[in-house]
Order: C-alpha cells, then sequence, then structure tokens
C-alpha cells in the first residue's frame, strides 16, 4: 500500500480542533505517505493549514460537515438526527472506501453506534471490541480487550475477542503464536462467574489459539499473555485505573523533584533516567483504541488527547492500514470456526 488515506474527525474531544488539526500537521510532515481527509468545519480547519507548503497541502483534503456529535449526546440521536456530523463522515468515507481508516477522539457511544451501523461486523463477529496496547515489565505491549465497547459479554462474544486480538497481536507485534488469557479474578479452575468458565472452555477447545488460561489485574503487566480478555466494564475500570496510577507516579516524580535544592540536583542528574521511565509508562503513546471486528477500521482517541496522545491514535491508523487488519481477521476467524466443527 503506498499512499495511505485516513479521515479524520476534527470536531470531536475535549479539546476540539486545535489539538487534532496539530496532530494532522505533525503526522504530515513526518509521515510522506499519508493523506488525510480532514472533516468538520471549514471556517476553522482552513486557517490551521494554510502554513503547510505547497506539497504537504496537496495531501489534505477538507470535508465541511456542518454538524458536531456531542460529547453527552445519545448514540441513538446521534445516530438519527446527525447525519451531516463529522463523525458520521469519516466512517462513510471508510464505508465507502474512500479512506483506508479513520480516527476520532468523540463520543465513544455514538462512535460505536455510528461504525457497527454504517460498516456492520465481519463474519462471524456478533460485536466489535475496543482494544489498545498496555506496557509491561518486560517493555513488551500486552493487548486489552474489551475497553468498554460491551460492558455485558456472552461467552461466544469473549471468545471472539480472543480470536481478534489474538491477530492483532501477531500482525501489529509479529508475535508468532500471540498468548491469549481470560482476565479472573483468580487463576484457579474454581474461580469466575459462569460467563468466564464457558469462555475458558471455548479457548481450551479452539486448537488455533494459544490459549495460556485465567490472569489476574496485576499479571496484566508482567508480561504473562499477550492478549488479556475481558468484557468492557471490567476492561475500561483496568485501563482507567492504570493511566491515572501512571499520571500519579509521573506527577509525583515531578513533585518530590523540585521540593528543595537537593532535590533538583539529584532529579538534573537523573534525568536521563527519569525521562526513560517517563517514555515507558506516558499513556500518550499508547492512545489509539481499535474499534476491533468491523468491515474496516475506526480508530477511537482518548477525548481529552493532547496533540502527541493524538498522533500515536494517527500512527496506530495507518499500522492497521498497511496490515489489512480486518482482512486477517475475516480469514482467522474462518479458520478456527472450520477447526470447531
Amino acid at each position: 500500500m503506498s499512499k495511505l488515506t485516513i479521515a479524520l474527525d476534527i470536531m470531536g474531544g475535549d479539546h476540539g480542533p486545535p489539538v487534532i488539526l496539530s496532530a494532522a500537521v505533525k503526522a504530515i510532515e513526518l509521515h510522506s505517505d499519508v493523506h488525510f481527509l480532514l472533516c468538520g468545519d471549514q471556517a476553522v480547519i482552513s486557517p490551521a493549514i494554510q502554513n503547510l507548503t505547497a506539497s504537504q497541502r496537496s495531501r489534505v483534503t477538507v470535508s465541511h460537515c456542518d454538524q458536531v456529535v456531542e460529547m453527552g449526546e445519545a448514540p441513538t440521536s446521534a445516530l438519527r438526527h446527525k447525519k451531516r456530523s463529522s463523525m458520521r463522515r469519516v466512517i462513510e468515507y471508510v464505508q465507502s472506501n474512500e479512506a483506508d481508516a479513520c480516527v476520532s477522539a468523540g463520543n465513544t457511544g455514538a462512535l460505536l453506534t455510528l461504525s457497527f451501523y454504517l460498516l456492520k461486523t465481519l463474519s462471524g463477529i456478533d460485536r466489535p471490541a475496543l482494544i489498545s496496547m498496555m506496557p509491561t515489565a518486560s517493555h513488551h505491549n500486552v493487548f486489552l480487550l474489551d475497553l468498554g465497547a460491551n460492558v455485558n459479554c456472552t461467552p461466544e462474544i469473549l471468545f471472539q475477542y480472543g480470536v481478534m486480538g489474538s491477530v492483532l497481536a501477531q500482525e501489529a507485534a509479529g508475535i508468532p503464536s500471540p498468548r491469549v488469557a481470560l482476565l479472573n479474578v483468580g487463576e484457579e479452575d474454581i474461580k469466575g462467574n459462569a460467563y468466564v468458565k464457558l469462555a475458558d472452555q471455548l479457548f481450551k477447545d479452539a486448537p488455533g489459539i494459544n490459549y495460556i488460561g485465567y490472569v489476574e489485574g496485576d499479571d496484566i503487566f508482567t508480561d504473562k499473555a499477550d492478549v488479556v480478555v475481558t468484557d468492557g466494564f471490567t476492561g475500561n475500570v483496568a485501563l482507567k485505573s492504570s493511566e491515572g496510577l501512571a499520571k500519579l507516579v509521573i506527577n509525583e516524580v515531578k513533585r518530590q523533584s523540585q521540593k528543595n535544592f537537593y532535590t533538583r540536583l539529584m532529579a538534573k542528574i537523573a534525568f536521563p533516567l527519569l525521562k526513560s521511565i517517563y517514555n515507558s509508562v506516558n499513556p500518550d503513546q499508547y492512545n489509539g483504541a481499535s474499534l476491533i471486528g468491523l468491515r474496516g477500521i475506526v480508530i477511537k482517541s482518548h477525548g481529552n488527547a493532547s496533540k502527541d496522545a493524538f498522533y500515536y491514535a494517527i500512527v496506530q491508523a495507518m499500522k492497521e492500514a498497511k496490515m489489512r487488519v480486518p482482512d486477517k481477521i475475516k480469514t482467522k476467524i474462518e479458520t478456527v470456526l472450520l477447526e470447531q466443527l
């Protein structure tokens, strides 16, 4: 794939166009193979891209949208009444194959509903899931899903999540046989609710998946598994808790290092080490959750994403487009289902 076209919802998110447009400009400057469809208010977009060179400007197309899906808007309202919104437009570009992927920092429920309605799920997939990478102690990334798309999941849906997560780990991280685990309150077979136990059996009966059993919450960060599967309620709590802890650690290190002359001196001496630690746990670099399982690539950015964080979401969209993730998942699902017959 020599050229990538990414549709961006410029109007979504807590910080809106300034952050998203800055991230787009950064991506244009760093990646020569990407073209952007900027969807939103043309009067807001045009001034932000006027300083681009002629060559860079040729890689941007502005798609004016006169409606915005608000952050607190009900998904059904967005579906019925916001047919000219920037969020819907980016998904329509993916649906029509005019864009290889789309990115939005807008209302998660609305993005899920619109994507599900317009793109549909792949054959063999009941519900899409939000999946993202998280750091581990050994500096390998672990893929965690679902992060909030579906708070209630049947055993079959949890199994489908494991198959999809395995494909993404294999393609994105180059892991030949990703270790897939179920998140549970204990590693023993007697632990967990009925849905988790039934999903456990589905994984055990599937020869095409490298299933290693149950893991607990603290195992997410120990490199025990490459893919950790759970429902959207638990996954979202785990994600937000880990991000909050990472921010607490970062802010506490900053606060302690500025207490007095001696701590400032020690911080200056240890700056390379502190910078390395900051880079490894900074949540910004893990921004960009894929709405996996759809017949197209949709990336959800955090609503409060900074310019750098949204840039990483764009990079994730580019990566998945190059890998043709939906096609790989479709093939894997068909293979696993055949093996179970």
